[in-house]
């Protein structure tokens, strides 16, 4: 998933904000700048490197970038005050012109819109039980319902507001759960969601009959008006508004039942109490409204005909590489709306795996983001480009950097030295991560040759852990899922020497951090 998604929308007209070379936008655009070329100014300006974005819209690069309108729209209003309330009352009407939902509103993200919708239902926007939240002692609504196809990482906005989460599978569950206590029912708007017993249509019906509303998480998704989860049954559905509709990554929106939005508002900024973190200025909310207005103009078609057209200059350049293998997937559904791109080879034949591309160009000039490609055939590696977030010239750069690399591969990586050591036993660490420290954490490992399997425990859970040895070069990694409601994962990569084991640990978006680990006795 595109860190929750790229969707349908247009990367026609926009470059980094910052110094380089200037590239014409069609439609009339702001002329974008090439990322890595011309004057450093900008992020380059205090160290940090711009990209550029084959991936996606995920959270951690940024997401999209902004429409001109969107820009202007925010522009002209930092430029004088307005009361926020009567601001949200008038944006929250013409979202519902545009849309044809009930009412809407801005959030500070779809997590946040999240959060304020699940208050809404606890809490129903009144000002004496909002300002206790989260703590629910006394109050009637104290559970929120979540399948076990939605749950995932981002159903800690929920919790948030102190909601118990009761997990169920079925329809006999879903009915079963449903009680005086059940605030609302969750869904995290994916294929698999349709494919279930449990659809949005089934959970709606159910829902609805015992009284309690329904929130569809649809972030990652394109806009449909009108809306397809409001037609199913839901009652609320909350959006990025940093994706597909390329407004402020800083905002997402709010649709459906009048009555609920409002009540969301209530326990949303600048009102006090457990939401107040979570402010939308007027210049979000302005410019969130401008790229819903401007997402039922644009031509989508044209928008999809482009990156079609950019993914085919890439493969017509790439397969000049003798055994490159490309092909174009279209999207389905309307998350991660956009083509792909797949690049294969073989890896053995060419000296490279898709993996070492993507950490070259990674680390290369300029700066580009791609994803490694799965093959059914193991003997094949590659690369996968999505075209949502290119500029115009970006898909040439990518090529010719591709082709530069597959002709004259980066060293490959080291193969697996024999262990010379044994791992196995029970190590308790020390970690040092980027603020703070923990002793808590304890590895069990048993070793087979170069294979190591055992458990991680952690503060609170133990999970699998897996790995090998290299020389005396240790590697052993766990992972605890999105089943739980949350995901961590965990890569320790050291150097044994007697009882003692001490490296590197990468946490993926928790950053880096150092460990030491001793043998118990």
């Amino acid at each position: 998933m595109l860190g929750r998604g790229a969707a349908v929308g247009g990367a026609l007209t926009l470059g980094p904000l910052l110094g380089g070379e200037a590239v014409a936008a069609p439609n009339g655009g702001t002329p974008a700048r090439a990322a890595g070329k011309g004057p450093k100014g900008g992020y380059e300006a205090i160290g940090v490197r711009p990209l550029i974005n084959g991936r996606g819209t995920f959270t951690v690069l940024s997401g999209s970038l902004m429409l001109p309108e969107v820009r202007e729209a925010i522009d002209r209003a930092a430029r004088q005050y307005v009361q926020l309330d009567e601001l949200a009352d008038a944006i929250g009407k013409r979202l519902a012109q545009l849309t044809k939902a009930g009412f809407g509103m801005v959030s500070s993200g779809a997590s946040a819109a999240l959060g304020h919708a699940s208050a809404a239902c606890v809490a129903g926007g009144n000002p004496d039980l909002h300002v206790q939240l989260p703590d629910l002692t006394g109050f009637q609504k104290t559970e929120a319902i979540i399948p076990k196809h939605s749950r995932n990482v981002y159903e800690a906005a929920i919790s948030a507001t102190g909601l118990k989460i009761v997990e169920v599978e079925t329809r006999a569950q879903l009915k079963a759960a449903l009680r005086p206590q059940t605030a609302l029912v969750y869904i995290f708007a994916m294929p698999r969601v349709d494919e279930s017993e449990l659809d949005t249509r089934t959970i709606a019906q159910i829902a609805h009959a015992a009284g309690v509303p329904v929130l569809v998480d649809a972030a990652a998704e394109i806009l449909t008006i009108p809306n397809v989860h409001l037609q199913r049954g839901a009652d609320l559905v909350a959006y990025s508004g940093g994706k597909c509709l390329r407004g402020p990554q800083s905002a997402g929106i709010l649709l459906g039942r009048e009555d609920l939005v409002r009540a969301a508002w209530v326990h949303s900024a600048p009102h006090h109490g457990w939401a107040r973190g979570f402010k939308v200025g007027k210049e979000e909310a302005m410019g969130m409204l401008a790229a819903v207005e401007m997402w039922v103009q644009r031509d989508h078609k044209a928008e999809y005909a482009t990156w079609t057209s950019w993914l085919k200059d890439i493969a017509r350049r790439v397969s000049v590489v003798r055994g490159v293998t490309t092909k174009i997937v279209q999207p389905e559904g309307l998350s991660n709306r956009t083509p792909t791109l797949t690049v294969l080879w073989n890896a053995q034949n060419l000296g490279v795996t898709g993996q070492t591309i993507v950490d070259t160009l990674w680390d290369g000039e300029p700066r580009i983001a791609i994803n490694a490609a799965r093959s059914s055939d193991p003997a094949q590696s590659g690369v996968s480009i999505t075209p949502y977030m290119l500029e115009p010239g970006n898909a040439k750069t990518i090529a010719v950097e591709l082709v530069k690399l597959l002709r004259d591969p980066p060293p490959a990586p080291e193969p697996p030295k024999p262990p010379t050591v044994d791992a196995s036993g029970t190590w308790a660490l020390e970690i040092k991560y980027t603020a703070g420290t923990s002793t808590a954490h304890e590895l069990k490992l048993s070793q087979d040759g170069a294979k190591i399997t055992g458990t991680h425990k952690g503060e609170f859970v133990s999970r699998p852990a897996t790995g090998s040895v290299s020389g005396s070069e240790v590697t052993v990694r766990s992972y605890y899922g999105e089943e739980h409601g949350d995901a961590l994962s965990f890569t320790f990569t050291g150097t044994l020497k007697g009882n003692r084991i001490s490296g590197d640990l990468n946490m993926g978006e928790y950053l880096g951090a150092s460990w030491t680990a001793t043998r118990k006795s």
